[in-house]
C-alpha cells in the first residue's frame, strides 16, 4: 500500500462507499425494527473508524476490498476520500445520538436519529447520492468563497 504525499488526497473506488451504504442501510433497518442501542453503538464504531482512520480501515471497506472488488472490473475512475469520510463523521454523529437515545430510554431520540441516518444511507445505497458528501462539497465551496471575499 502506498502512502500519499503530504496534502495529496487518498483516492478510493466509489463503489466501496456505496457497498458500505448498503450494509449500513441493513444495519439501521434492524436497529429501527429491534430498538437495539447496542447494535447502533456497533454501527457508530464502524462510522468512527471510517471517519477517523480512513475508509480502507473500516470493517465495511475491508469486506469490499476482500470479497466484492476482486469480482468487479476496475473502477472507471477513483474519487477523493475526503467527502465520504466527512459523510461517515456525520453518520457517526447521528448514530451516537441515536444510541444515546436508545440506551437512556429516550427511544424517540433513538428512532429519530436512526431514521435520519437511514435516510442518508439509503439515498447512497439505492441511488448513489451521498448526502454527506454533498454537504462537504458545499462547505468547501462556501469556505473558498469566504476566502475570496
Amino acid at each position: 500500500m502506498s502512502v500519499p504525499l503530504a496534502g495529496a488526497p487518498v483516492r478510493v473506488d466509489p463503489r466501496g462507499p456505496r457497498f458500505a451504504a448498503v450494509l449500513t442501510t441493513l444495519v439501521l433497518l434492524v436497529v429501527l425494527a429491534t430498538g437495539s442501542g447496542v447494535l447502533l453503538v456497533a454501527q457508530a464504531a464502524v462510522f468512527a473508524v471510517a471517519a477517523g482512520f480512513g475508509l480502507r480501515f473500516s470493517p465495511y471497506g475491508w469486506l469490499f476490498r476482500r470479497f466484492v472488488r476482486p469480482r468487479l472490473g476496475p473502477p472507471v475512475e477513483m474519487e477523493d476520500e475526503r467527502p465520504p469520510r466527512f459523510a461517515q463523521a456525520v453518520g457517526f454523529t447521528f448514530a451516537a445520538v441515536g444510541a444515546l437515545g436508545y440506551l437512556t430510554g429516550a427511544t424517540w431520540l433513538g428512532i429519530a436519529a436512526t431514521a435520519f441516518a437511514l435516510a442518508a444511507a439509503f439515498l447512497n445505497a439505492a441511488f448513489g447520492y451521498c448526502l454527506g458528501c454533498e454537504v462537504y462539497l458545499l462547505a468547501v465551496r462556501g469556505r473558498a468563497r469566504l476566502g475570496q471575499g
